[in-house]
């Protein structure tokens, strides 16, 4: 079994908050190239282009929540996008981030958690690789819409197994049925194509 294969396997099976980020942390220098050299992680470039064909102009302010070593950040930047926050639970992945110099401001936050972010105050909200197995489940999801102002967009993606685990298309139903939010789009797509997961990409408007 090779170093990669076992370090993903870690990350997705962590079973504590410490094991995860202790995985991350062994992970992060060599992250970006065992994801998207050798893996095929096709996910970041699949949900951001969706979520631009939603966003209008390029001043908006942009929260991208688990984002790692800032590989959507890259992404959103070089489509124009240069007011972007980013929040991770692993130090030496915000470090990665932090080099890329794409982001405003980067802080640690575990998004299980209540967040130190005043309501309504991104535009925006995308969220990729971070709903998955071991990682963030649908509770996020509370908190996500309470920092997103009305009429915003919150783009995310959920692994499939992660997606029947816990159920997610309950917690989202819930959601809309109460009003917060509404789904525009829902869609299934490669995640990792060298093992050949798919994933959801999915985009809700805060109502």
């Amino acid at each position: 079994m090779s170093n990669r294969k076992e370090i993903h396997d870690r990350v997705l099976s962590a079973a504590s908050k410490d094991e995860l980020k202790e995985a991350y942390s062994d992970w992060a220098d060599a992250y970006d190239h065992d994801l998207l050299n050798e893996m095929g992680y096709v996910a970041p470039t699949i949900a951001v282009n969706e979520f631009q064909s939603h966003l209008q102009g390029k001043q908006i302010v942009i929260l991208d929540a688990g984002c790692g070593t800032g590989l959507v950040g890259a992404l959103l930047s070089e489509k124009g996008y240069r007011i972007i926050d980013g929040l991770d639970y692993s130090p030496q992945m915000l470090e990665k981030a932090n080099e890329k110099q794409v982001y405003r401001d980067l802080a640690q936050a575990d998004l299980t958690a209540s967040l130190d972010i005043s309501d309504n105050q991104y535009d925006a909200v995308i969220s990729v690789g971070t709903f998955t197995c071991a990682h963030v489940g649908p509770v996020a999801f509370n908190e996500l819409l309470r920092i997103t102002k009305p009429g915003g967009y919150i783009c995310f993606t959920v692994r499939d197994t992660a997606w029947d685990e816990d159920q997610y298309h309950l917690k989202m139903g819930a959601l809309e049925k109460e009003g917060r939010w509404k789904c525009v789009k829902a869609d299934t797509a490669n995640y990792i194509e060298q093992e050949g997961s798919q994933c959801k990409v999915c985009v809700y408007q805060v109502t």
